[in-house]
């Protein structure tokens, strides 16, 4: 098998807090590189990760910092030398940082849209912040964590030459199936969002005022302060990756949130959906479509439209019934969404854009030899 070198400029390779890129990219980068890869993750120093940092020197590939566009320049040999070069969306002045890469770039260059259905809705709205609509047909393959219509669209519309679903996945070295003592009936995880806040005020906060009796718990950062938490909610601002497990462990239930842009898109799974799964903790779950396709309703995940829906799982379900979910959907997740299963679809779509930029070099060649 060949070994590729692969440079990826991300979000955050460092930093997990107030983002969900740092531990997509840890667990997929960490099974590439175990697939005989070599990787070079250039990160955008920015204060608001710097304070935060929890990975310096991931054992997996080589991380290093640039504070701006210029700085960036100190890597051009690199970028020019990489077998594939990935751009990952939210970078900042990622508009440019993609130029640059068309530009440098001798190999491969893709695109990994960790937020595609947001990323379309800004592009619609003329907002590019981090990827304008002229990129995309220069991006060999375009990575999606939205996969059905979308991938259509990208190609159709965009003019994207490959898009390909690359969903979130889950490290199973770092997610073991833990025995903990349940601390909390329903918990939630994740960064204040929104559009997500209807949803958690309505699956989550309303169904703990209407059950005093239960315990439920919100962990992540940003969430305003005029909130009015029910006394039996209880708060954690940050829980960093390594204590994930435990915290599922602890919890009953966990619930799973979608931001709107992602419920109309459909087929835009959650990281937390593949690590409460993998640590055996059954999810309840927002609707939207394509998530059959992942997790079957109510025998490997549980859906909920209503408090009162919720409400019904918490106080009706036997525990025999509850850990028959977590248990199929843990089967589901070894079976089919492993970092290891995520990493080897990466491996073929680049070695696949690879070949395809070879064969197009060579037909030039030969083209021009012909001609002479």
């Amino acid at each position: 098998m060949t070994s590729l070198r692969v440079v990826v400029l991300g979000l955050s390779l460092s930093s997990s807090w107030g983002n969900g890129h740092a531990t997509t990219f840890r667990a997929l980068l960490k099974a590439f590189a175990r697939r005989g890869h070599n990787v070079l993750f250039l990160e955008r120093d920015v204060p608001w990760y710097a304070a935060h940092r929890d990975l310096l020197k991931p054992e997996f590939c080589r991380l290093e910092f640039y504070s701006d566009l210029r700085d960036l320049e100190r890597y051009q040999d690199e970028i020019a030398a990489a077998d594939a070069v990935i751009v990952g969306s939210y970078v900042p002045e990622g508009g440019e940082v993609g130029r640059l890469v068309q530009n440098r770039a001798r190999g491969a260059v893709a695109f990994y849209d960790i937020d595609t259905p947001v990323t379309l809705a800004k592009l619609e709205r003329e907002d590019y912040e981090y990827l304008s609509p002229d990129l995309i047909p220069g991006h060999d393959v375009y990575f999606s964590f939205t996969g059905g219509p979308t991938l259509d669209l990208l190609m159709r519309h965009y003019g994207s030459p490959a898009a390909r679903a690359l969903y979130c996945s889950v490290d199973l070295e770092a997610y073991p199936r833990l025995d903990r003592e349940k601390r909390w009936d329903l918990s939630y995880i994740g960064t204040y969002s929104p559009d997500r806040q209807p949803t958690l005020e309505g699956l989550l906060i309303e169904t703990a005022r209407h059950a005093p009796h239960l315990r439920f718990v919100v962990a992540g950062p940003q969430y305003p302060a005029d909130i009015q938490w029910p006394k039996n909610v209880d708060r954690i601002d940050h829980v960093p990756p390594s204590e994930h497990p435990a915290f599922y462990a602890a919890s009953r239930f966990t619930l799973n949130i979608t931001r709107a842009d992602m419920i109309q898109a459909g087929f835009s799974p959650s990281v937390r959906i593949f690590e409460a799964a993998a640590s055996g903790t059954p999810v309840i779950s927002d609707i939207w479509k394509g998530l059959e396709m992942l997790l079957v309703p109510g025998q490997e995940i549980i859906l909920a439209r209503s408090t009162e829906e919720v409400l019904s799982v918490l106080d009706t379900w036997p525990s025999a019934k509850s850990e028959a979910i977590g248990e199929a959907a843990q089967q589901r997740i070894l079976a089919e969404h492993t970092a290891g299963h995520r990493a080897h679809s990466l491996e073929c779509d680049l070695m696949q854009a690879i070949q395809s930029l070879r064969e197009e070099r060579l037909s030039v060649r030969e083209t021009r030899a012909s001609s002479l």
